[in-house]
């Protein structure tokens, strides 16, 4: 009988299986292959239990900080190659880090975070964070306290608005329930409010105003001229009322400040040198006398509008709108002349204006 020709069955060995009995019959049946023992083991079990079996040796302890997870080596051997839990952080994360063998030539001496304060109720006064918001903070607090060491000193400080104070509340209950979870023996002070972390401010007949709250004004005054009719409206007004028909009409209105000159409007430029100025004062005012810093981390809770002008001048261009609770990532180099600001997977090295060269514009 013919053979079927329906039938699957295949009469020559295929290639693929021709080759493995060839490396098979190269190698005594004792060593059960190229690839190990020939229990019948796959080699995905086997190199899993070698990982796991190298992970399990401790090592000794560091001097510095016995107890902490960076003083046990952990690291893996796969194919020639050490991996360790802080590459593996450093690969997993969206933040671009340098490779890990250049770590200690960049010279780290103090790393700030730049946070958007959570969702508000409004923008129509200086209100509070909604409950959403308030757990977007504390969360942010929890996953910020896995980067700190023992021993850490942290900084925590806040624009002086109900959202930004909220916010900062609840960073310094997230990162100490963070770092009871995590077993790190960290200091947190307590949140603290100061000028420089303002929001971008609007020139009105009562002085220099955050543009949230100069809204009830502009509403009032608007409303007034209106209804009555007479005259013309002053020249602030017609800017912020240009600034907030942007707004409700869905537009962006910080894209607009960031690019159309104004003339009753803090400019950008002088919110990225208030934030610097603030930054130099208190890594001074945390200076010991050998030169380092006592706190060797800030972390900042503040408004979108200085934050994205901050990283429209790190990196050259406009990246968008922070989300709620999102950072910009600043890591002073020693010396203070140099630092990399991060945000939205970009890293930019950027030369830190010194203190003594900003102008008194606000005089």
């Amino acid at each position: 009988m013919g053979r079927d020709p329906r039938s699957v069955d295949r009469y020559e060995t295929p290639d693929y299986l021709s080759k493995y009995r060839s490396r098979r019959q190269a190698v005594p049946d004792a060593e059960g292959g190229p690839d190990g023992p020939g229990d019948g083991t796959p080699l995905y079990l086997r190199r899993f239990r070698e990982r796991a079996t190298t992970a399990a040796e401790p090592a000794a302890p560091s001097a510095s900080s016995p107890t902490h997870p960076a003083a046990v080596d952990t690291s893996v051997a796969y194919d020639g190659q050490r991996f360790t839990p802080a590459l593996a952080e450093a690969s997993r994360g969206k933040e671009i880090a340098a490779p890990l063998e250049r770590r200690a030539s960049e010279k780290i001496v103090c790393e700030i975070s730049i946070i958007r304060h959570g969702i508000t109720q409004g923008y129509s006064t200086d209100a509070g964070l909604t409950p959403m918001g308030a757990w977007q903070a504390h969360r942010r607090g929890h996953e910020l306290a896995r980067r700190f060491d023992h021993g850490d000193q942290v900084r925590l400080v806040c624009a002086d608005t109900n959202r930004a104070r909220q916010t900062a509340d609840q960073l310094f209950r997230g990162a100490k329930d963070g770092l009871s979870m995590w077993g790190i023996d960290a200091d947190v002070t307590n949140p603290e409010p100061i000028p420089e972390l303002r929001n971008f401010g609007v020139w009105t007949p009562d002085g220099l105003r955050d543009v949230t709250s100069a809204f009830r004004q502009y509403q009032a005054t608007n409303e007034t001229l209106e209804r009555l009719a007479v005259g013309d409206r002053p020249r602030w007004l017609v800017e912020i009322d240009r600034f907030y028909r942007t707004q409700l009409g869905g537009a962006d209105p910080i894209q607009e400040w960031l690019t159309v000159p104004m003339m009753y409007f803090e400019p950008p430029a002088m919110c990225v040198r208030r934030f610097w100025r603030g930054f130099h004062r208190l890594m001074a005012e945390s200076r010991r006398a050998d030169g380092s810093l006592t706190h060797r981390r800030i972390l900042a809770a503040t408004h979108s509008g200085p934050m994205r002008a901050f990283a429209t001048w790190a990196h050259g261009y406009d990246p968008g709108e922070p989300l709620n609770t999102e950072e910009i990532r600043v890591k002073m180099r020693e010396g203070g002349r140099s630092a990399f600001v991060s945000y939205r997977n970009r890293v930019t090295e950027v030369n830190v204006p010194p203190a003594d060269e900003f102008p008194n514009w606000e005089a």
